[in-house]
């Protein structure tokens, strides 16, 4: 018997029937059950048959052409890899990105109902793998779509870090049709996979007249609708949890209801056509976010500094502290002409270091106040504006650019 075979296992009076997985111990088998979930069970006093042989894994190779429907909107999906791309490789047992976009479309026959599709493979990767230059490459993909006559863009991504692509894409487009990037938390493999209707709610999106980068994915844990978040207020809020995408300080753009593909908005939005397409794809990659923990030297402010780093986003505590010993090296930061962004670890609520004698001390030093936006945000607006507006940093930090910052009341002592 080999990797990828169904087999039963017989165990005192049970059977138990699944596909062969990799087992990390001599003396148990693991079997992946047909509910999707994995057993592993002792071979001593076990029975094991072979009941069918498994496929051979092939590798895959490029997209089949896709039907064209009369009447239906055209919609480009690019893929990058990331679960909603992913299978269990038998030979290994792990989720490996291996569906093309193709495939994508051909396992979810619903998105057939909702627009015509031209699908292209950008990555094949899992989203931990990702850096500037792919969002740039990325970007550049997504403009092409568009001048090419996308009515639409879906971006398949890796949950874990599709909130810095999202920020990303947000920056360098501004775009006349719906960018949509989705994910999803469990393989197609599995029972409570959530990758169809995520599949299906983000094609919903991409034909409608939402014409901003947002992401969409499960609103809760049923599967009644997907929540449509903007692309720089969104964030991965459990490991887990279909319903993990959550929008910080600021109400979502709206929610899709998955049964009948309604789309309700909440906030007002970009409309279709509203802007012509305007691409600034590049991005300075040598910045840093830097998380503040009591008791940490400064000397890490000090090590970026002298390594090069152009950028650094500083995420402080509270209102956006660190220890008075962080001054020092904060003003030789913006000295040596690296600005220095603070942020909240709180995640909710917006800066303001003019309460406390900490957060005025950082100011004097240079420190600029990172408003409401969250961590990974404020470092992707520091990516960008360095590579495009290097002469404007200090201004534009605190204006928003890309639907990144709440205008608000400021907080005052």
């Amino acid at each position: 018997m080999e990797l990828g075979d169904r087999i039963s296992v017989e165990r005192d009076g049970m059977a138990y029937e699944g596909v062969l997985m990799p087992s990390r111990r001599k003396d148990h088998v693991v079997i992946k059950l047909n509910n999707g979930y994995n057993i592993g069970l002792c071979t001593s006093k076990s029975q094991i048959r072979l009941l069918e042989k498994g496929q051979e894994l092939k590798p895959l190779g490029k997209d089949a052409p896709l039907r064209q429907k009369v009447g239906l909107p055209q919609v480009s999906i690019l893929s990058t890899g990331g679960t909603i791309a992913s299978k269990v490789d038998y030979r290994t047992g792990a989720v490996t990105s291996q569906f093309s976009a193709g495939e994508i479309i051909a396992a979810i026959p619903e998105l057939e109902e909702i627009a015509n599709y031209h699908a292209r493979v950008i990555y094949q990767i899992l989203s931990e793998n990702m850096k500037a230059e792919y969002w740039m490459e990325l970007a550049r993909a997504v403009a092409q779509e568009i001048r090419a006559g996308a009515e639409g863009v879906i971006i398949t991504h890796g949950t874990d870090t599709m909130m810095y692509t999202a920020a990303a894409l947000s920056f360098m487009l501004k775009t006349p049709v719906p960018v949509v990037l989705v994910g999803s938390q469990r393989s197609s493999d599995r029972p409570s996979s959530d990758a169809a209707m995520n599949a299906v709610c983000a094609a919903t999106v991409a034909i409608s007249d939402i014409a901003e980068v947002c992401v969409v994915m499960h609103g809760t844990t049923s599967d009644d609708y997907c929540a449509i978040h903007r692309g720089t207020r969104v964030r991965k809020m459990h490991t887990s949890r279909r319903d993990a995408f959550q929008s910080i300080n600021c109400s979502s753009i709206g929610r899709v209801n998955y049964l009948d593909r309604k789309i309700q908005t909440t906030v007002p939005y970009r409309h279709r056509g509203e802007v012509g397409l305007e691409l600034a794809d590049r991005l300075e990659p040598r910045c840093t976010l830097v998380k503040y923990t009591p008791g940490a030297s400064p000397e890490i402010l000090d090590y970026y500094v002298d390594n090069g780093y152009k950028g650094i986003v500083l995420e402080g505590t509270g209102l956006g502290h660190v220890a008075s010993d962080w001054v020092a090296s904060i003003k030789r930061a913006t000295d040596a002409g690296v600005p220095v962004i603070v942020t909240s670890q709180c995640l909710r609520g917006r800066i303001c270091d003019r309460v406390y004698d900490t957060g005025r001390y950082m100011l004097e030093a240079g420190a600029i106040e990172g408003e409401d936006m969250l961590p990974e945000v404020a470092l992707v607006k520091l990516m960008w504006l360095l590579a495009n507006h290097p002469d404007e940093v200090r201004s534009l930090v605190g204006k928003p650019l890309a639907g990144e910052i709440s205008f608000s009341t400021p907080i005052t002592a």
